[in-house]
């Protein structure tokens, strides 16, 4: 079988850089660590209203067992009138993420 080596030169702007996916993860992540949202900032991220945001990910059992905080989760969930909805920033994007086809289809298995 022939071979043939070939050195090729690709320039990259002096604005960007080249990094790899795990790289750019791990900025992401860091990026969003120590960061809270609260209920405005969730809508934003999902593009849906709060009541939508409560009634298909917040207060389902299922989600709400990983989801409270007061089970070991990362959403604080208010107890009386006049306390906020407070999210762990990066460990609610992730939830989002993994469960993305359970939050949209409509339905929870």
């Amino acid at each position: 079988m022939q071979q043939l080596s070939v050195n090729l030169q690709i320039p990259i702007p002096t604005d960007q850089v080249l990094i790899s996916k795990v790289e750019l993860k791990e900025l992401q992540q860091q990026q969003l660590s120590g960061v809270y949202w609260n209920m405005k900032d969730l809508e934003a991220r999902t593009n849906k209203k709060s009541d939508w945001i409560k009634e298909n990910i917040l207060y389902p059992n299922k989600f709400r067992k990983v989801l409270d905080s007061e089970n070991g989760g990362f959403v604080f969930y208010p107890k009386s009138k006049g306390q906020t909805w407070s999210f762990q920033a990066a460990k609610m994007a992730g939830f989002l993420d993994n469960n993305f086809h359970r939050i949209f289809r409509g339905g929870f298995s």
